[in-house]
């Protein structure tokens, strides 16, 4: 159990170095939460956070879904009903969720509570290899379309998408997202609308979404499979 009357954040300067923060008790009130990166528990010897190889990121992964949104931890707390200091612990991993409370956070995100899963991987793998049998669902937000995610957590600038698209599946509806996004198809064909502009992109091919409304197709008879890079990560 952390002790949080012998607590260290490290964090980040955002143009280099590193600053420390204490604690006597609680959150550190002399830190902003925007840069925090890890944890240094002194009676403890050992790093709590972030770059903590074996944690469970759900912490993490959850403020960087946060921040991705726009969301204070103030927004998203209201908008869970639930307080300031509960959530920051929640994404220290210091308070753990049973189902019903990660359906919660799912559910204010607007993510796929699948998403929140444990990675698998053990030993140095844990946040640096991804096993195609490990991949995390991402859910099933469009029928006839199977998102996987390819990064190890959500704590990068970026994220990295499998996607399949089924035979006869389609986004009909233009979406706009904040982010910018490079996709290249590793087999199939895809029908897809940037702006007002239709290409159809195959295998070998790539295109970008920055900016614009974004929709898609499948009309044809074999699935069409990208991967898709993301920045920020939104799912």
């Amino acid at each position: 159990m952390l002790a949080v009357d012998h607590l260290v954040a490290v964090r980040h300067q955002p143009f280099g170095g590193i600053s420390k923060c204490m604690a006597s008790s609680g959150f550190p009130s002399n830190c902003d939460e925007n840069f925090l990166d890890f944890f240094i528990a002194p009676d403890e010897g050992r790093v709590r956070g972030k770059y903590m190889e074996t944690a469970r990121p759900l912490g993490a992964d959850l403020r960087s879904l946060r921040r991705s949104r726009g969301l204070t931890l103030e927004a998203l707390s209201e908008r869970l009903g639930r307080s300031v200091g509960w959530l920051s612990q929640v994404e220290r991993d210091i308070s753990q969720l049973d189902e019903a409370g990660l359906a919660e956070l799912a559910k204010a995100l607007d993510v796929s509570v699948s998403l929140f899963s444990s990675p698998a991987g053990s030993g140095d793998e844990v946040g640096r290899v991804v096993r195609r049998d490990a991949r995390r669902a991402i859910g099933d937000r469009v029928p006839g379309l199977v998102e996987e995610l390819l990064s190890p957590d959500l704590t990068d600038a970026f994220e990295a998408i499998h996607s399949t698209f089924m035979p006869g599946s389609e986004l009909p509806d233009p979406v706009t997202r904040k982010t910018a996004e490079l996709a290249i198809m590793i087999s199939g064909r895809l029908n897809v609308w940037l702006g007002d502009r239709k290409f159809i992109v195959g295998k070998g091919d790539s295109f970008r979404v920055r900016g614009e409304t974004l929709r898609w197709a499948n009309p044809y008879t074999s699935p069409a499979v990208a991967v898709w890079v993301i920045s920020p990560p939104v799912y």
